[in-house]
């Protein structure tokens, strides 16, 4: 072997020698990533069994099943909607289908709590639909006619769906995209119509697709704290918030968020054998992509309502209520507090951003390295933090924040004589904390998938030339990386703001953000001082999702 070849074999080898530095950060990085849900597990496990019993005996029962309602609601709402726009926006051309192809993306932006809040302002009994029923029809009083109960579990699985749709439209879009256009073919000549396709090739073929993107609408509803809310919903979430901070009860909390942790690893288990069923394989060199099939008549119409209907419920109607009140009182924007939670917003969510993708790195450029069985199989874990809800992680982080806390402040009192007060707990440290934990796993996604799109050939030919990890990583894989790293960090960002349970039970005291002080205004009902902070967070979360369009298409 010539002293060249030597080199290039060799390099590796010196490397992982030196990687012991990167894996010693890849473990440190999941073990604060792991640790809220090792806290959650020993208090619950700590708490006394007769909470539980008693909690088994009152409470739990009907916080269980509003969470599993909610949940085949919102799943089975979800998949209906989001499969059926995939495919008709997939297959056919309709009037608006471009333009509602990518439209139907866009309720990602709006966090399902303002959809609550909209939904209830349009159709209240003294809101816009009711009102104008009123006149048009004569009517004095709500005796006189009968309206369904807007604040009622059935209109929360409609918010929670219009909201969380998306995931499931996303998923099974690129699935049908993938098919072979041959084998819609074969089953047309076979005589199958087309409902026939639907239901005997393309639905099998993306039900993979379908049950990851329900495992995730159903995650978010598990999470959800501000819509239960607003609808009195009482869920496992809000169960959370009355054991914890009306009764005081940190144990009991636990117990309930181990439970809703379980609930949630249940799902991540279905989305995992999602991820994995939907490898794709082309049968043919010959296989080509799907044609559209224009439509005309009023089967073009009923096509163009069909996705337009989920459009509007989920993305208009929240723009046009919040922007409706914002331009009613101009004056909301410029109340005392709104700057100020803009801008506590702007840093906790930007440094959580950076603070997320950069353990990113570190953790799976370090597995990486390393090439260890036990880091490989730490690496899966660190999605727990996304799959956990934020009442859970806020229930798992303060105990542990509290006590660190506690020692960092005797010990700066100790050897300065003046007593620091809470540095963590006490600041908006703990937030920061809090959103990298849960957001962690969208960057450990993105990061890694856009580490295996780099050629080895390219760090190897790095290493022959000397550079160590540290250079490899700068010289080569940043630079290719960069698109995918700032597109994580901007969907990472956007999150941290819509964030609602984590941010109530972690802020310090008057620490307001963007979705508390809606959350806030909006639950006094005072819809026009929330309507300014709303916007602001659905205009973020709209550039992401257009982000997010421009890179998928």
């Amino acid at each position: 072997m010539t002293d060249r070849n030597s080199q290039l074999f060799s390099a590796p080898a010196r490397g992982a020698l030196r990687a012991d530095g990167w894996t010693l950060a890849a473990l440190i990085v999941a073990a604060l990533v792991l640790l809220p849900v090792a806290s959650v597990l020993w208090l619950a496990l700590g708490a006394d069994a007769a909470t539980f019993a008693h909690m088994l005996d009152t409470v739990l029962p009907r916080y269980l099943r509003a969470t599993l309602l909610l949940m085949a609601g919102v799943g089975l709402l979800t998949a209906a909607v989001g499969t059926g726009a995939a495919w008709l926006v997939t297959m056919y051309r309709f009037p608006l289908s471009r333009a509602l192809s990518v439209g139907l993306m866009f309720p990602l932006a709006i966090p399902a709590y303002v959809g609550a809040y909209a939904l209830v302002d349009f159709l209240q009994y003294a809101g816009p639909v009711q009102s104008l029923l009123r006149d048009a029809m004569g009517w004095t009083t709500r005796r006189d006619y009968w309206f369904p109960e807007i604040r009622s579990p059935g209109a929360a699985i409609v918010v929670l769906s219009a909201a969380l749709y998306p995931y499931v439209f996303i998923l099974a879009r690129a699935a049908f995209r993938e098919q072979s256009g041959n084998a819609y073919e074969v089953a047309r000549a076979l005589g199958a119509g087309p409902w026939g396709v639907f239901w005997r090739v393309g639905l099998p073929l993306a039900r993979p697709a379908v049950a990851a993107g329900v495992a995730l609408a159903m995650m978010e509803t598990v999470n959800d704290y501000g819509t239960i809310d607003y609808f009195g919903v009482q869920t496992l979430t809000a169960g959370i918030f009355s054991v914890w901070l009306t009764n005081g009860d940190v144990g009991g909390a636990a117990q309930l968020a181990l439970i809703g942790l379980a609930l949630v690893l249940a799902l991540v288990g279905v989305e995992r054998a999602g991820r994995r069923a939907l490898r794709h394989h082309q049968l043919t060199r010959s296989a080509r992509p799907v044609s559209p099939v224009p439509l005309g008549g009023w089967r073009a119409g009923l096509a163009t309502a069909a996705c337009v209907v989920p459009f509007v419920l989920g993305f208009v109607l929240p723009v046009a209520v919040m922007g409706w009140h914002a331009l009613r009182v101009p004056s909301a924007w410029a109340a005392p507090g709104l700057g100020r939670a803009l801008i506590h917003s702007l840093v906790t969510g930007g440094l959580a951003a950076a603070l997320a993708v950069t353990g990113a790195l570190f953790l799976v450029y370090g597995v990486r390295l390393a090439r260890r069985a036990v880091l490989r199989a730490v690496l899966p874990l660190t999605v727990l933090g996304y799959a956990a809800p934020g009442a859970v992680l806020a229930v798992g982080l303060l105990v542990p924040l509290a006590a660190l806390d506690h020692r960092l402040a005797d010990g700066v009192l100790a050897l300065t004589g003046a007593d620091p007060g809470l540095m963590i707990t006490g600041t908006a440290a703990a937030l920061v904390i809090a959103y990298v934990v849960r957001f962690f796993g969208i960057a450990q996604g993105a990061v890694d998938s856009a580490f295996g799109r780099v050629s080895p050939n390219l760090p190897l030919a790095a290493r022959s030339l000397g550079r160590g990890p540290g250079g490899v990583l700068a010289a080569v894989y940043l630079p290719l990386m960069r698109r995918s790293v700032a597109m994580a960090a901007l969907v990472v960002f956007v999150d941290c703001l819509k964030e609602l349970p984590a941010t109530l039970l972690l802020r310090p005291f008057n620490y307001d953000t963007l979705a508390t002080r809606v959350h806030e205004q909006a639950s006094l009902e005072r819809l026009e001082q929330a309507a300014p902070a709303a916007l602001l967070v659905m205009a973020v979360g709209l550039v992401a999702v257009l982000a997010m369009a421009r890179n998928r298409d």
